[in-house]
């Protein structure tokens, strides 16, 4: 499945196990050797994120990593290029927050830069998932409870120039109902690390806490000179963006890479409190 011929890899030598899918088996976790990414974050009013978490059924969730009154929300772009469910794109939205029953805390802004350990609460509740294959939409919403859909995804960076576009599913020829574009030209950088994630989601009315383990290198940008065009679509996905006020936004942040590897695992039941 587009595995690269390598030799032994201790960071993707772990033990396997098997989930069916109705698109087939898959195995866990998911393996991504060649991945090239955008992330783009923005600093949205608290009221919003709360009505967003609250629309998508986790009013559980706590929002942290908050600066005034402003929540952090991440729109991440990915271009998988090799992986053992199969090439694929995604971009998901996604908050930052803290579990059922945990309470926000400033230390939640220096636990997005740790590792994934047992002692990690910060984490990112994602609010929709859009994917280019059936095999990745079918693993993301009957393995972990993601809301996942397929459509089509452009990600199109290149020499700084950044023109990331996602077609809402059922007019996918009309770029006037795009569900959003995301363009402008990258300047300035400076490196940063690759950091690994934590996932909150939701499968059959059980909380799941999802380990990314993440390795490779990062530059970070001001965004500014990026800014957020969501279309006339109805979809959901672009509803929450402008109930999130992002229409014409332009991030604080931006991180790329084009040398990250990530494993997706299996994710743990969350205890009750």
């Amino acid at each position: 499945m587009n595995r690269p011929s390598a030799p032994a890899d201790p960071f993707f030598d772990v033990p396997r196990t098997v989930a069916p899918t109705l698109e087939g088996p898959v195995e866990l976790p998911i393996l991504y050797w060649r991945t090239r990414y955008l992330n783009a974050f923005f600093l949205v009013d608290r009221s919003r994120v709360v009505a967003a978490l609250a629309a998508a059924g986790a009013q559980d969730l706590e929002p942290t990593c908050t600066w005034r009154g402003r929540c952090l929300v991440g729109l991440a772009c990915f271009e998988y290029q090799q992986t053992s469910i199969g090439p694929y794109n995604e971009i998901g939205v996604a908050v930052v927050v803290a579990p059922p029953g945990a309470r926000p805390r400033a230390a939640h802004w220096l636990e997005l830069l740790t590792g994934v350990d047992g002692s990690r609460q910060a984490g990112f509740y994602v609010l929709h998932l859009p994917v280019t294959t059936p095999a990745a939409c079918a693993a993301g919403r009957e393995i972990w409870g993601l809301p996942k859909f397929v459509t089509p995804i452009h990600f199109g960076l290149k020499a700084g120039n950044v023109a990331i576009t996602l077609a809402d599913p059922t007019h996918q020829g009309d770029r006037d109902s795009a569900i959003f574009e995301l363009g402008g030209t990258l300047g300035a950088s400076l490196p940063a690390p690759a950091s690994s994630l934590l996932l909150y989601s939701r499968r059959e009315g059980t909380w799941l806490r999802t380990a990314v383990n993440v390795r490779g290198a990062a530059r970070l940008y001001r965004g500014r000179s990026l800014r957020l065009t969501v279309g006339a679509s109805a979809h959901p996905m672009a509803a929450t963006l402008r109930g999130l006020g992002l229409p014409g936004a332009q991030p604080s942040l931006v991180v790329t890479s084009d040398r990250f590897q990530s494993r997706l695992n299996a994710g743990c039941p969350l205890a009750r409190r």
